[in-house]
This record gives structure tokens, C-alpha cells and sequence, in this order.
């Protein structure tokens, strides 16, 4: 039982992160049927745009609070994200909205590929050392089941994001618009809404999102590199898909499932495999995740968006 909770906790930490992630990917693909891919490596340069401002601060003003230091790293980290996402929406996506599907997803893998190129020139190919800022001493929160600072700001930041971005999207003007854009573009600018502005802003929130993702990641394994984003980009993905691909809900409800999954399963598949594996392979359990609703339940367990009054 020690073992099983453990293995919840540990779950619900890495599919709060998952669930962050994925909202930016359901957000993009809801108003623009696109799956950016480059959003993982968004989460990568959020960390280490992070760590480089952190340690700037450290050198430059000592002798302030970790708590500080944590704030102004993430304070650099998120501009700069959404900066990169106006970016990537300005210059390699808007163009493409009316080209056949296949055009914006090799394009997005290129812009994938091209983060982590210009990541290795700028920070190199060596894992940098994330500084650990939030103490990583775990605390028994049950008997025998414990739980790190680190992994209660995960949980928190995670949380206070995903209730803050439904009620933007649910309870204010910006919301409606988005809610707008997605159902018809070309409707929606008609009813006077900046349907350009609004696909930027959805952006531009998805990479701040990425942008905390990529420090709470960061500061949980106490390492960034430039490949980083790809494993957890692909698993938000993965749980975008599950809970139902467009739909928030879905993104939020597909990353704790998802998270849950593969950290029971690590906890238990060299029992269930007789020896053969160990915790090394958790990452199949997403992959057969996914293989499974694809399969079953193509829509996710929440279903897609469907149509609602803006």
C-alpha cells in the first residue's frame, strides 16, 4: 500500500506537468486544427532561459531569498517563451493556415528541430546543473510515503495554471473571442473579433505555460539541456490525445491519467514482467496509452470540443 501510494504521489506530480503542457497543444489545435511539435522545446528554452537568469542573479545580486531568485528566473523565462511562440505563429505557421494539413506539420517539426539547433549553439551539448532553489528533502506527508517542496510547488503552480486558464477561457471577453475563433474564423472576424490577435494570444499563452512547465521540470530533475522538451512533448501530446484532443478538460484530465499510469506502472513493472523489465521502460506506458485510444476510442476519454455557443 506504501508502494501504491507513493507511486500516486510521484504520478500526480509528473501528470500535473504533462497536463500543463498538453493545454498548450489542445489550445493550438482547438482554434487552428494544428499540432504544433515545436511546444515541447518551447519548455525547453523556458528552462534554460531560466537557469541562465538565475545564475546571472545569483552573481550579480547575492545573497537574496531561493524563493526570489525562483520568481525572477521565471519572471525572464515566460516573456521570452511567449516572445518565441508570437514568433513561431507570426513567421512559420500564419501563412500556412490555408495549405493542405501535411504543409504546417513538417514545418512544425522543423521549427522543433530548429529551437534545439539554436538551444545547442547558445547553451551547448553538456547538461547544465538546474541551481536548487526549493529544497528537494522529502517530507512524510503519510507513514513510509513522502513528498519534496519541489513536488508541492509542481503540484501548486500546476493547479493555480490550469483554474487560471479555465476561467480565462470560460468567464471573460478574451475567452469568448477564443471560444469564437475556434468555432469559425471566418464568422467570428465578421462579428468584429481580431481573429489574428486571438491565434497569437493562444500562442502566446500555450508558451507561458511551457515556459513554467520547463522550470518546474527542471528544478524537479535539477538538470537542463537542449533536448529536454522533446520526451515530455511527446507525452503532453500523448495526453492532449487521451483526454480528447481541442477540448481543456480533456488536456487537463489525459495528463493526470497519463502521469498516473506510467509511474504505477514503473512502480510495479518488474513484478508484473517476472524480472525482464524495470522502471527504465516506463515510458512504453504512454505509447500504449496512446496506441489504445487511438484504437478504441479515437475521440479521447473526454471527447473532442464540440460546437458551442461563443
Amino acid at each position: 500500500m506504501q508502494t501504491l501510494l507513493q507511486q500516486i504521489i510521484n504520478g500526480l506530480v509528473v501528470g500535473s506537468v504533462y497536463a500543463v503542457v498538453a493545454l498548450g497543444y489542445t489550445m493550438v489545435y482547438g482554434i487552428l486544427g494544428l499540432i504544433n511539435f515545436a511546444h515541447g522545446d518551447v519548455l525547453m528554452v523556458g528552462a534554460l532561459v531560466a537557469y541562465t537568469a538565475i545564475t546571472f542573479f545569483q552573481a550579480a545580486i547575492p545573497g537574496l531569498s531561493p524563493i526570489v531568485y525562483f520568481a525572477l528566473g521565471l519572471m525572464v523565462a515566460m516573456p521570452a517563451c511567449m516572445a518565441i511562440g508570437y514568433t513561431i505563429e507570426r513567421t512559420a505557421y500564419r501563412r500556412l493556415r490555408n495549405a493542405p494539413r501535411l504543409a504546417p506539420l513538417i514545418t512544425a517539426i522543423g521549427v522543433s528541430f530548429l529551437l534545439q539547433t539554436l538551444a545547442m549553439i547558445i547553451w551547448g551539448r553538456n547538461y547544465h546543473s538546474f541551481p536548487q532553489l526549493i529544497q528537494t528533502a522529502p517530507i512524510e506527508v503519510v507513514t513510509g510515503v513522502f513528498m519534496t517542496p519541489v513536488q508541492m510547488t509542481t503540484v501548486g503552480l500546476s493547479a493555480a495554471m490550469m483554474v487560471g486558464l479555465v476561467v480565462l477561457v470560460t468567464r471573460t471577453n478574451m475567452g469568448r473571442a477564443m471560444r469564437a475563433t475556434a468555432e469559425n474564423h471566418r464568422v467570428a472576424s465578421l462579428m468584429g473579433v481580431d481573429t489574428n490577435g486571438i491565434i497569437a494570444l493562444t500562442f502566446i499563452i500555450g508558451s507561458a505555460l511551457a515556459a513554467v512547465a520547463g522550470v518546474m521540470i527542471a528544478s524537479n530533475y535539477g538538470v537542463a539541456h537542449y533536448s529536454m522538451g522533446f520526451m515530455p512533448g511527446l507525452k503532453a501530446f500523448t495526453a492532449a490525445v487521451l483526454g480528447g484532443i481541442g477540448n481543456l478538460a480533456g488536456a487537463m484530465v489525459g495528463g493526470i491519467v497519463l502521469g498516473l499510469v506510467e509511474a504505477i506502472g514503473a512502480g510495479y513493472i518488474e513484478t508484473w514482467s517476472g524480472g525482464w523489465l524495470n522502471s527504465s521502460y516506463q515510458d512504453i506506458f504512454a505509447f500504449i496509452i496512446l496506441g489504445i485510444v487511438l484504437i478504441f476510442r479515437p475521440t479521447g476519454l473526454l471527447g473532442e470540443r464540440v460546437a458551442d455557443r461563443a
